[in-house]
């Protein structure tokens, strides 16, 4: 598992697009086969992906983590992007279709992936925060995730949000997720912007066309940046951050966040003339 030590504001302004990329963006997460995992010291955030083919994965432990199993001090939060599978939890075999998600909390030492076929395999996308108290092993499908259309065509930002790992879905320690789906035609995803220092957020976009690509907005309203993302990258927005994006067609995106609180609607908006 590589570490990220993420920059601050004050070092942030001076740094290239090199430096941008390889603080705040991770690719290669997804390879068949592989379980791939990056600690990030940002609320000591774990986020990844794995992909389990002709036979399955194990969640292992990690020195960084000095637990003597993963979930042992933590919570995740796994969402199927793939075809169906399985996460098999102390015995337990939970079936996770395509945009299913299954929430662990601490205390489980044993989590394994398995896909059905390998003809369509899944595709697990793992997100783990720290966890002080324990909560229910909880699957939330697609049609349970509450889906909720916002946006408008004449925004560009016609989209569905579904949440499901929030206080009123899954119950977690301090992990809040859920997927936004941008319809045909529409672009723009939170916009106007926000931050909300109290919590860090990670997006992972997917649903892209190979030769598609998503122009990620971040940075203090007033000092913006973007980078440029394709299938199944995924970026780490600290609290000072605005999180943006807008795609070259339409796609979908998981976030993730921890932090302070739950609380879905805590957020400090940026307008958009204060943007720079």
């Amino acid at each position: 598992m590589k570490t990220i030590l993420l920059a601050d504001p004050i070092r942030y302004p001076r740094m290239t697009t090199e430096e941008l990329r390889s603080t705040f963006l991770l690719q290669g997460s997804y390879a068949p086969g592989a379980l791939n995992l990056t600690y990030i010291d940002l609320d000591r955030a774990v986020v990844g992906i794995a992909a389990p083919t002709d036979k399955p994965l194990t969640l292992p432990t990690y020195p960084e983590l000095r637990a003597s199993y993963f979930t042992e001090r933590r919570e995740i939060g796994i969402l199927n992007i793939g075809g169906t599978g399985a996460v098999c939890v102390q015995g337990r075999t939970c079936t996770l279709r395509n945009l299913d998600v299954l929430y662990i909390g601490r205390g489980i030492p044993d989590i394994s992936f398995e896909s059905q076929t390998t003809e369509n395999p899944a595709i697990f996308y793992l997100l783990s925060y720290p966890a002080h108290r324990g909560h229910p092993v909880t699957l939330v499908t697609k049609e349970e995730a509450k889906p909720t259309p916002l946006g408008s065509q004449e925004t560009c930002n016609q989209r569905i949000v579904n949440r499901y790992i929030h206080l009123e879905g899954a119950r977690s320690c301090q992990l809040v997720m859920g997927v936004t789906h941008l319809q045909n035609g529409n672009a723009w995803n939170t916009m106007p912007p926000h931050t909300h220092m109290r919590r860090s957020e990670i997006y992972m976009y997917f649903n892209l066309a190979p030769d598609a690509r998503v122009f990620h907005l971040m940075g203090p309203p007033n000092e913006t940046r973007h980078l440029v993302l394709a299938n199944r990258d995924i970026v780490i927005s600290p609290g000072w951050s605005i999180h943006a994006g807008m795609g070259t067609r339409a796609y979908s995106f998981c976030w993730g966040m921890g932090g302070e609180n739950q609380d879905y609607a805590d957020m400090d908006r940026a307008p958009l003339d204060t943007l720079l």
